[in-house]
Formats: C-alpha cells, structure tokens, sequence
C-alpha cells in the first residue's frame, strides 16, 4: 500500500485548505483511513479517522466542528477538508491506513501504513 498526500500549503488564519491522499492497491474500499499531524517538539497528534465504508468517522476535540473527513473509494482517495483554520493547525499532516478491519481510530500503532506527509502552515 503507498499512500500520496497532497494539497498543504500556506494559509491565513480563518482560511481552508483540503488535504488529498491517494492510495495504490485494489482494496482501498476495505481499508480504515486517518489522518495525523506533527510538529517539531510535539508528539504526533492523531486528528480525524473515517472507517472504511465512510460510515463512521472520529475527530480530535481541537479539530471538531472544523475540519471534515471523507472518502471516494472509487478515486481510493481520502480527503480532509479544514476550515476556519488557526496557526495551532500548523503542522506536518500524515494520512495513514489500516488494512485489516476497516478503522483505525485514534490509535497510531493500528495503522500500518503512512505516507510521506504534506506542510500546513497557519500565519497569524
């Protein structure tokens, strides 16, 4: 499975970005997806998840209400949609997938695949 995130960039305060994440491999439509972020001197931070039929979906406390996971099995791409962004979303953010029951959740160790990571800054 190689993961392809895409779509960070260098926003204002207030402002949108949406995070891309293409994946490679004939059963995307069974894999439980997430997304992280890190910052230099911070552990990494688990922000949304989405299981793999879309029907259930997780956000961290600091993200909810803003930021929005979906999927498109059919493209095997999952995207992050972030709003009203603030420059504590400032971070590196990973998509990650779990292949063997369809949800990750929160938890890092449950995914077992990540890919390289997109930049989003937030400035003041």
């Amino acid at each position: 499975v190689q993961l392809q995130a895409s779509g960070g960039g260098l926003v204002q305060a207030g402002g949108s970005l949406r995070l891309s994440c293409a994946a490679s491999g004939r059963t995307f439509s069974n894999y439980g997806m997430g997304w992280f972020r890190h910052t230099p001197g911070k552990e990494r931070e688990f922000v949304s998840a989405i299981s793999w039929s879309g029907g259930r979906t997780n956000y961290a406390d600091s993200v909810k209400g803003r930021f929005t996971i979906s999927r498109d099995n059919a493209k095997n791409t999952v995207y992050l949609q972030m709003n009203s962004l603030k420059p504590e979303d400032t971070a590196v953010y990973y998509c990650a997938a779990e292949v063997d029951t369809g949800w990750g959740g929160d938890r890092a160790f449950e995914y077992g695949y990540w890919g390289q990571g997109t930049q989003v800054t937030v400035s003041s």
